[in-house]
């Protein structure tokens, strides 16, 4: 009989984390010294302030609450339902209890014996990572460290045995050259091409006596900028040398060294001892060594986008860019890197629709291809954080023209966002339904008229302009010239600075949002419509993070950042008393990023509502574990920006 049972709280505990963690021989060690306890409805289990017992509990049937006494009263913290683990902290330090168990519903326990499993946990890193990160109920802790939640996903997560998109490999599995072929500036062009064919090589790097890198000679140089031209391959190869050249440390991880690359368009990446043009150079990697690591890569895509003018197939590279996206986001790639490929990849569709429709318009407008103008995308596209393709925000900024182009510029403006929207609608992007978008002529104005808005909305800050903020605020340019938009946000600085008031009506917005947890601290959920019983991770969550950090930034005048996460990093740098916070936001905003896309790449559509009862016990957890920096910013905008007085 003891056998059947001790089998019995095996196959349970074996249903639930950590326990489906353990090698088959230390979960019966743990079911055989297991103590099943029933506990009546209207029972404390243990209360706030009692010294630690030597067990820690696993609820096998009923319901249990646990509460915090605060001078609101009895406050529920998390209800306990099959499977929880709870009231750790005999185990985590043998600190007293910081809550109170409840018993709500006729109860079964099990309770787990810590010197069995302490010896568990030294030995068991998954085991030791899921109390780590904060998964176990009621594991109350001043603020839960996010990061530990990010690593423990990847290290939970069922292993994939698709590696075709591998491309954050360890440093060591992709090729860097380490013997690099060098001339002085003054070498002869020929003697230069005559040491690339013996070397079998296709660059060389011009050095000066110090071996610090001048610039950089390539077989396309030679092609483009020797022959075509007919330039004598006497001259000094510093005549066609391609100069300033960009560098990396070769100690630098694999996305800082790839992410240059396809930023800056590289067949050949310079690496130096310190990662500057005034050291040594030490290595070299090529486009080639990198597609030979890594297979299907985002240069791949790139290269592939930057050389159709077919929108069809560039509607096909950004399916199989989803694709890559998945395998990013299902093996815990970081979400800097994921953010910043497919932000660039969206940029470059924007980029060649722009030169489709321009090539299109040439003949019928030739007196505006001196008018200077710039593509804006704004929400989630301009914080670089639209993973799917979800509904577009841009606009069209450009030059304040004389009053007898007027007419014509706008016309001609129009009809170039038309035709881009077009194309970014064909490539499977989804329209804004505000139409706030770069074919609505509200949207595609001169600079002159983009101040005036932005004035209007900062002077005047009525509901519809606070709401106009929060996505025109976040403008990037994407393409054309960007020093317009850059006046743009000079303008907006200058404006905010005579009206301060304003982060105080934006601090109001911020709040209209209540935390993401209920009053028995469950997820709140929509309660009618089509998306009945779901959670709203754009609304709920992502939305008031996104508010926050953009309101911070605003007040600290910080330019040229618009992600979400590295605003928080940013402002973690400009305010060091509060950095943890800000980190630990940053965090919080990234997982729900990665959970929101794979969500959508997982049922077909923008992943913005998601069914709390779908996630295992673990993602509910770490989902949970992001609200918490949301309450603590809110608290602290209400009193930096004297909120209680705006909201009287």
């Amino acid at each position: 009989m003891m056998n059947v049972i001790v089998n019995r709280v095996a196959e349970f505990l074996k249903r639930f984390p950590p326990f489906s963690f353990l090698e088959k021989e230390d979960l019966y060690a743990v079911a055989q010294q297991v103590e099943i306890q029933y506990i009546e409805k209207g029972d404390t289990l243990f209360a706030q302030g009692e010294p630690a017992r030597p067990h820690f509990f696993v609820l096998k049937e009923g319901i249990i609450h646990l509460t915090e006494k605060s001078s609101k009263g009895e406050e529920i913290r998390e209800i306990c339902d099959e499977g929880d683990v709870f009231g750790v902290l005999a185990l985590l330090g043998k600190r007293p209890y910081l809550l109170n168990s409840r018993v709500v519903q006729n109860s079964l326990i099990y309770a787990v014996p810590v010197s069995v499993f302490e010896k568990i946990l030294e030995k068991n890193s998954r085991v030791a990572l899921f109390f780590a990160a904060g998964f176990a109920a009621g594991q109350v802790v001043v603020r839960q460290d996010l990061s530990q939640g990010q690593r423990a996903r990847g290290e939970f997560r069922k292993s994939t045995k698709d590696h075709s998109l591998l491309i954050f490999a360890d440093q060591s599995e992709f090729k860097i050259s380490e013997e690099v072929l060098s001339c002085s500036p003054e070498t002869s062009i020929q003697t230069a091409a005559q040491l690339m064919a013996a070397a079998q090589v296709s660059s060389i790097i011009i050095c000066d006596q110090n071996q610090f890198p001048l610039g950089i000679l390539t077989d396309k140089d030679l092609r483009t900028r020797v022959l075509a031209k007919g330039i004598s391959p006497d001259q000094p190869v510093s005549l066609v040398m391609t100069t300033p050249v960009v560098t990396r440390k070769k100690e630098d991880d694999f996305s800082t060294i790839y992410l240059t690359m396809i930023r800056n368009r590289l067949h050949h990446l310079v690496l130096t001892e310190d990662g500057s043009t005034q050291s040594p150079v030490n290595g070299l990697i090529s486009d080639h060594d990198v597609f030979l690591s890594m297979g299907n890569s985002p240069a791949v895509l790139i290269h592939a986008l930057m050389n159709t003018r077919e929108v069809s197939e560039m509607r096909k590279i950004r399916d199989r860019a989803e694709q890559m996206l998945r395998y990013y986001l299902e093996n815990e790639v970081s979400m800097d890197f994921v953010s910043s490929v497919m932000t660039e990849i969206n940029d470059v569709i924007i980029s060649q629709a722009l030169m489709i429709a321009k090539e299109e318009l040439r003949n019928q407008f030739p007196e505006m291809e001196t008018i200077k103008f710039c593509f804006l995308s704004m929400g989630s596209e301009g914080r670089e954080e639209q993973l799917l393709r979800t509904d577009l925000d841009n606009a069209i900024i450009y030059q304040d023209v004389p009053a007898g182009l007027a007419e014509k510029s706008r016309e001609y403006f129009l009809m170039l966002g038309e035709q881009v929207i077009e194309i970014l609608l064909a490539c499977g992007f989804d329209p804004c339904p505000a139409k706030i978008m770069a074919n609505n002529p509200d949207w595609i104005q001169p600079v002159s008229i983009w101040k005036n808005y932005f004035s209007e909305w900062i002077l005047r800050p009525t509901p519809e302009a606070l709401l106009k903020s929060s996505i025109f605020f976040d403008f990037r340019p994407v393409a054309g010239d960007s020093a317009l938009a850059e006046e743009l946000t000079l303008h907006i600085y200058q404006e905010i600075r005579k009206k301060k008031a304003f982060l105080s009506f934006m601090g109001t917005t911020a709040l209209q949002t209540p935390p993401p947890l209920g009053f028995f601290k469950d997820f709140i959920v929509e309660k009618s419509g089509e998306h009945k019983d779901r959670f709203d991770l754009k609304a709920r969550a992502m939305m008031p993070l996104t508010d926050l950090a953009r309101l911070l930034v605003l007040s600290h005048e910080v330019v040229g950042i618009n992600n979400t996460f590295k605003r928080f990093e940013k402002l973690a740098e400009l305010e060091p008393s509060q950095s943890e916070l800000f980190l630990q936001a940053g965090k919080a905003y990234e997982i729900l990023m990665r959970m929101r896309a794979l969500e959508g790449i997982e049922k077909g559509n923008n992943g913005r509502y998601l069914d709390p009862k779908s996630l295992g016990k673990i993602q509910r957890q770490l989902l949970k574990n992001t609200f918490s920096p949301i309450s603590e910013l809110q608290e602290l905008i209400q009193i930096r920006f004297q909120l209680d007085y705006f909201r009287r």
